[in-house]
């Protein structure tokens, strides 16, 4: 188990530690986050969308994720999420050594999630096509490209209106490592 997958489940381990005594009843979907939906359909199906910005300032973008709660099972919701990311100027080591690229990834993943009361748990599996295109005009450098696979899982507590969600997203490829996110997020509206 890597270093970075122990934080991560002793973070969510305590977020349902503060979530069990919290009495706030939530309809939001385990892995949604955000305070208003893009679209709520009759038939149950939610959809939802954020923009996607690294700190570092090589990545943007955006995710849309769609999802429903069967009737039947009131706790679990089952969706899907799709994700645009371009980089610019980003320092990645493939075969031939280090380079810089610009690159774009387009993913698709299922989500999964349960609530517990305030709390939601989910975990995402998807695939991401990526395209590098070399910066530069050097006889050296080459264009990357691939197929990937994408994991993650994350929580959400909601107490009445203050959201919280850590979520860490990760993709399967090595010159795809500035992809990997662990957000932490809080929205309170108003």
């Amino acid at each position: 188990m890597q270093p970075d997958s122990r934080l991560a489940i002793v973070l969510a381990s305590v977020l349902a530690l503060v979530a069990l005594p919290a009495q706030a009843d939530s309809t939001m979907p385990a892995y949604g986050g955000m305070a208003q939906n893009l679209v709520h359909l009759d038939n149950g199906m939610i959809v939802q969308g954020s923009d996607v910005e690294t700190p570092d300032g090589y990545t943007s973008g955006f995710r849309l994720i769609a999802g429903f709660t069967p009737p039947h099972l009131p706790h679990l919701d089952l969706g899907a999420e799709f994700s645009y990311r371009e980089s610019d100027d980003v320092p990645v080591s493939l075969a031939d050594g280090q380079q810089l690229l610009d690159t774009t990834s387009l993913g698709g993943s299922l989500v999964a999630g349960v609530r517990l009361g305030p709390l939601g748990l989910y975990a995402k599996s998807g695939l991401a096509e990526w395209q590098g295109d070399p910066v530069g005009g050097g006889d050296q450098l080459r264009e990357g490209g691939g197929t990937a696979r994408v994991q993650g899982f994350g929580a959400r507590l909601q107490l009445r209106h203050l959201v919280s969600r850590l979520e860490f997203e990760e993709i399967d490829a090595p010159a795809m490592n500035h992809l990997n996110l662990l957000t932490a997020s809080l929205h309170f509206p108003f």
